[in-house]
């Protein structure tokens, strides 16, 4: 890791700290009005998905940037992420959300969930007769003709269990250069990131704060004495220490805010430095998994019938 940036897989570099955009109210202006504070800060890396709703304002005001000056397009690096009721057609979801954004290439574009929906079916959480089969491999050949048409620069997986990740890499051309899941110091994913660095595969850490302001989040991550120790002993804050343990980890964290103390905050989290004492602290942290998909389980139409299915016991 070299300028806060890692090397993925293809030989892309990629940011260690990114903006994720995700909002429960979506607001079109408020979004671009944290992207262009976010550059201004020094944030590089931008994280969106079909499903978000932020392609178009993300987009929007990249290209005002570029346009003005403030950022050349190698400069930034540009997520986003197939949603389910697309999996029969990646190459045709990925060139409309290039036009929604006004850009010719991503430089990631990953598969959202491992789980398909009917072409039709784009609810955040779907409805129980909005489910399909999953049939990966024609998902991944997709995906893999995507980068070979030039659409975008690397291709990933989110949300995908180790057991998951050695299904598709049975198959694969191209291996997945990223996983991005939840991970942060109340859910460290040990075994996954053993798996994903056996395979030289990166982890990128959504919600790495426990997703506190988020519907379905948490701030016993930020609230735990803990964190909130280590945060006082070397006078930072607890986001910090959260942030800074999952890059010590090798990670790049998404983080989500559109408050601009807490942007410049968070964005400060590289600087912090956590000794050997603290990550053994961090270690004693009882494990919650926050996100937890349970949307996407049912006993009739999901492929996945239990949690444990989903997540294939690491829960």
């Amino acid at each position: 890791m070299r300028n806060n940036q890692v090397r993925l897989n293809c030989g892309v570099t990629m940011p260690l700290i990114g903006l994720g955009t995700y909002s429960f109210e979506n607001d079109k202006h408020t979004t671009e009005l944290a992207v262009h504070m976010a550059l201004k800060m020094g944030y590089r890396n931008f994280d969106t998905a079909k499903i978000y709703g932020s392609e178009a304002a993300l987009g929007n005001a990249l290209t005002e940037a570029m346009q003005d000056g403030t950022v050349e397009r190698e400069d930034i690096f540009v997520t986003s992420k197939l949603w389910g009721s697309h999996h029969h057609d990646p190459v045709s979801a990925l060139r409309q959300t290039l036009k929604i954004m006004g850009m010719d290439h991503l430089d990631l574009y990953l598969v959202h969930w491992p789980v398909k929906l009917k072409p039709w079916a784009f609810d955040a959480i779907p409805k129980e007769d909005h489910f399909e089969e999953l049939d990966l491999k024609t998902t991944w050949l997709g995906m893999e003709k995507c980068l070979e048409l030039g659409l975008c620069r690397s291709i990933g997986v989110s949300n995908f269990s180790s057991k998951k990740l050695d299904q598709l890499l049975k198959f694969a051309s191209v291996p997945p250069a990223v996983n991005q899941v939840e991970m942060h110091p109340m859910w460290r994913q040990a075994r996954l990131r053993r798996v994903c660095g056996d395979h030289k595969i990166h982890v990128s850490a959504y919600s790495p704060l426990g997703g506190p302001g988020n519907a379905w989040g948490s701030t016993l991550v930020v609230d735990s004495p803990i964190i909130q120790s280590i945060a006082h002993k070397h006078s930072a804050t607890p986001a910090q220490v959260a942030l800074q343990w999952g890059l010590s980890k090798g990670s790049s964290v998404i983080v989500k805010s559109f408050n601009q103390e807490r942007m410049k905050e968070n964005i400060g989290a590289v600087d912090l430095k956590l000794d050997g004492d603290d990550l053994m602290e961090i270690e004693k942290l009882e494990e919650r998994k926050i996100m937890r998909g349970e949307s996407l389980v049912n006993q009739t139409t999901s492929p996945y019938k239990t949690l444990e299915d989903l997540w294939d016991d690491e829960i």
